[in-house]
């Protein structure tokens, strides 16, 4: 599916038009964040797109039957339209609306997350072709469930992967940290929307960043567009370092933005850290000259005040987030790793 011309809602408000490669701005104040940084809608819509890595990926573009399986065709057949936002496109002059292209049902949830045949095949033969999971970005097989009203993220985890990102969210929630909302699946671990479909937009900090993830320029962009992000963002960076989190970029975090106002809200909840700890084995003794460490203390000799923001860990708390978790580990190692990173960081 090709679409030259469309239309960009926002609900069910037109926000702009994308005509013959050129952005004409309908309503600067609900547009994407994305759109205004960047006038490209065709790339915008492409960032929106699932990875066409993930092997899953390749199942479900097959049994869709998509003739056009390259990112924006796959995201123009869901009309652009993600879970966490309620941006979504339309060809210019079709009369479609919000509740046309809204998701409401969880149907290629086993293939895109397990990709076995018996999944496979009961996509191929169902008549059905909308679905959240071309628009479910990121490199893990991942889907979409909707339980009791309610979407939930499954992403497949390993033993030490599930561990790594309940203990974080464990630790985060004992530390008063803004979270959101983990629980361990059967081989995979799960989370909770917290967008709760799109009643507020999710924007990603690649929309205002692009690809730059460095502290010190992100606080930068966050003093000019959302100061009260400010604790949230020193936090997550903070919960990274002594968790050994190498993988925080720019698509992994981001803002809230009020749907009606397009007003930023705030930090969106600390989410995944399924690279963190020991999901990749168990990292040596922290020292200074440790790279995360070394730039998180960099970020505060640069804004001293930000040390404020940093909560106190102690043994005994990092021992009952792991109890929490309830899962085989080397504890001793864990708590050493953590209590120490934390001990390298300047108070």
């Amino acid at each position: 599916m090709s679409i030259r011309n469309y239309e960009i809602f926002s609900g069910e408000i037109l926000v702009a038009v994308w005509n013959d490669n050129e952005l004409t701005v309908v309503n600067a104040d609900l547009i994407p964040m994305y759109l205004k940084y960047n006038q490209d809608a065709d790339r915008w819509l492409a960032s929106r797109a699932i990875d066409h890595r993930r092997p899953n990926s390749r199942l479900l573009k097959k049994a869709l039957r998509l003739v056009e399986k390259d990112d924006i065709s796959s995201v123009i057949h869901v009309n652009g339209a993600k879970i966490t936002d309620n941006y979504w496109i339309r060809a210019v002059g079709s009369d479609l609306t919000y509740s046309d292209v809204k998701f409401s049902d969880d149907y290629f949830s086993n293939l895109a997350l397990k990709g076995n045949y018996d999944s496979f095949n009961r996509a191929a033969n169902s008549k059905r072709s909308k679905t959240p999971e071309l628009t479910n970005v990121g490199s893990f097989e991942k889907c979409w469930k909707l339980r009791n009203g309610k979407w939930w993220m499954y992403k497949k985890a390993s033993h030490d992967e599930m561990f790594s990102e309940l203990f974080v969210y464990e630790l985060g929630c004992a530390l008063g940290m803004n979270m959101a909302v983990y629980q361990r699946g059967e081989a995979c671990i799960k989370s909770l929307d917290f967008t709760d479909a799109a009643r507020v937009n999710f924007e990603p900090a690649s929309t205002f960043m692009g690809d730059n993830e460095d502290y010190i320029d992100v606080v930068k962009a966050l003093e000019k567009i959302c100061p009260k992000a400010i604790p949230d963002y020193i936090r997550m960076i903070f919960m990274d370092t002594i968790c050994a989190n190498p993988d925080r970029h720019t698509n992994n975090f981001g803002l809230l933005r009020d749907t009606k106002t397009g007003a930023l809200v705030g930090f969106a909840p600390n989410y995944d850290n399924n690279m963190a700890l020991i999901s990749r084995g168990y990292p040596s003794k922290p020292s200074a000259k440790d790279m995360l460490i070394s730039l998180f203390n960099e970020l505060t000799e640069e804004y001293p005040n930000y040390k404020s923001y940093i909560p106190e860990v102690t043994e005994e708390k990092v021992r009952a987030a792991i109890a929490k978790v309830n899962m085989k580990v080397r504890t001793q190692v864990v708590v050493d790793l953590v209590v120490g990173r934390y001990k390298q960081i300047i108070h």
